[in-house]
């Protein structure tokens, strides 16, 4: 009993191996550069799902973007429904590698992010304030454009690398 326990763990750990690259996407239409989508001004609308697939909270979202060739700026207002407005201002420079480098105030460090084709993909470490406590988890972004004026993005939100649950918005320009 127990090599088969070991066998299926080590079975289930290996599945998770596979990672899915942003390269994969490189010839996906229409193609999402950053410098193009993120220039004016933007709505979004969002909801926070637990684990499970609870719905936790939603959102609606205003964000004034401004991207040229080797700079990026997004200032973003979150309204959620529970009358919390949340901001956040995120600066972007082009690194030497091709990857995005992204910084904001509640992001401890840097975010990383990469695109090709319709996809980009950011990781960054995200400090969150949940019933007067401060924790940091780790966002694993997905944005995906679908048409010239939509986004549609998919976060996994984890800690000590379990799935504590999952953002799913739309970005939309005004």
């Amino acid at each position: 009993m127990k090599k088969l326990t070991l066998l299926l763990i080590t079975l289930l750990g290996l599945s998770g191996c596979g990672q899915v690259t942003v390269e994969q996407y490189a010839d996906n239409q229409p193609s999402f550069t950053p410098q193009t989508f993120f220039n004016g001004p933007l709505k979004a609308e969002g909801v926070v799902l637990s684990r499970g697939g609870e719905l936790k909270r939603y959102f609606t979202a205003t964000i004034d973007a401004k991207w040229d060739k080797s700079h990026g700026s997004l200032n973003e207002t979150f309204y959620w429904n529970d009358g919390e407005i949340q901001h956040r201002h995120w600066q972007f420079t082009l690194a030497e590698d091709g990857y995005w480098l992204g910084t904001a105030g509640d992001v401890e460090g840097t975010a990383k992010m990469k695109f090709a084709g319709n996809s980009i993909h950011m990781r960054y470490p995200l400090r969150l304030s949940i019933d007067g406590s401060t924790f940091t988890v780790m966002m694993d972004d997905w944005l995906f454009q679908v048409s010239d004026d939509v986004i549609i993005n998919k976060t996994h939100i984890k800690k000590f690398g379990l799935r504590l649950g999952e953002v799913i918005l739309t970005i939309r320009k005004s």
